[in-house]
């Protein structure tokens, strides 16, 4: 199988802030360092490194701005960083990040339970880092994550009419990508296809990643259906580690290995080497000593004759 040199879709290993911030043990920050350049040799192109967060709220991101500027020697690598507000912010810009995230929920018993405000005085959250944005930082894009997109665990159901309504504020509102989150591991293949084709008739390219749960084992279905829908990002975690900490029953990320499998197994190019990210698990294991990792292909290992990466 001939494979094209320019990737296909862009894998966003989401493992340095999702995961470590989900777990109790705080990896030392050599191991940290360690493991995001594991990630980087592998071929990642995109890394969630860190969340500019208060450490007394999470220990586990209290080294942020170091992480952040020790990722930054990896040039083909877009360093991210996770903010929820204006402070955070600041700080992630005034580290060096190259893309921000915020997390913006869908439900607001999750958006009062994650970041204290309704959804609606989020998108004014928005705004405010916007301005600070182009003034500090203006090739700097700003990602929304739409949290609990697909349901949620404290309210219930959440309207596919106020997952749209939403992404309408934030994209009058300027932000350069809206992405949709299962955080809670509620969605399921034919509700990710029908809101992912809302999404892109509405908002058109700013539509973002699919930012998938391995809950009830759908994460990689659901994958499936985001890219049959025209979604060309995927949120994953090394080892499938991560959930949320202020949404009850979130378990795993996607796991990045099994992720890139399918794609390169499809003929989808993801410019990632399968053996090396295999190997990243490693600096993940000596970092977080007993802490459960998942993967299907790393448990089975390449079929004979694997011509990927």
């Amino acid at each position: 199988m001939t494979r094209p040199n320019t990737p296909q879709v862009l894998i966003s290993e989401v493992g340095p802030r999702d995961g470590l911030q989900s777990v109790k043990a705080t990896m030392p920050t050599a191991d940290k360092l360690r493991w995001i350049d594991a990630l980087a040799a592998a071929g990642l192109r995109e890394i969630e490194v860190a969340s500019f967060v208060p450490a007394k709220l999470l220990p586990q991101m209290a080294d942020a701005a170091q992480v952040v500027q020790h990722a930054l020697r990896h040039s083909h690598v877009r360093v991210m960083a996770l903010v929820p507000n204006l402070r955070g912010a600041q700080a992630a810009l005034q580290a060096g990040a190259q893309k921000l995230t915020l997390p913006v929920s869908a439900s607001p018993a999750h958006s009062m339970a994650n970041v204290r405000k309704s959804p609606e005085a989020m998108v004014e959250e928005v705004r405010t880092v916007l301005q600070l944005r182009d003034e500090l930082a203006p090739n700097v894009p700003v990602e929304i994550g739409m949290s609990t997109a697909f349901g949620c665990t404290l309210q219930g159901a959440v309207p596919e009419d106020d997952v749209v309504r939403l992404a309408l504020l934030l994209a009058e509102a300027g932000v350069d990508e809206i992405g949709l989150s299962d955080t809670t591991g509620m969605g399921n293949p034919a509700q990710v296809t029908r809101l992912f084709k809302r999404l892109f008739q509405e908002i058109g390219p700013l539509t973002g990643s699919a930012h998938m749960h391995n809950t009830r084992g759908l994460g990689l279905a659901n994958c499936l259906a985001a890219y049959e829908s025209g979604v060309r990002t995927f949120d994953s975690s090394l080892g499938g580690l991560g959930g949320c900490p202020y949404a009850p029953g979130a378990s795993g990320n996607v796991v990045t290995e099994d992720l890139v499998f399918m794609f390169e197994a499809m003929g989808v190019s993801t410019g990632i080497d399968l053996t090396q990210l295999m190997e990243a698990r490693l600096p993940l294991q000596a970092g977080l000593p007993g802490e459960p990792i998942y993967g299907m292909t790393p448990e089975a290992g390449l079929p004979k004759g694997w011509l990927g990466h």
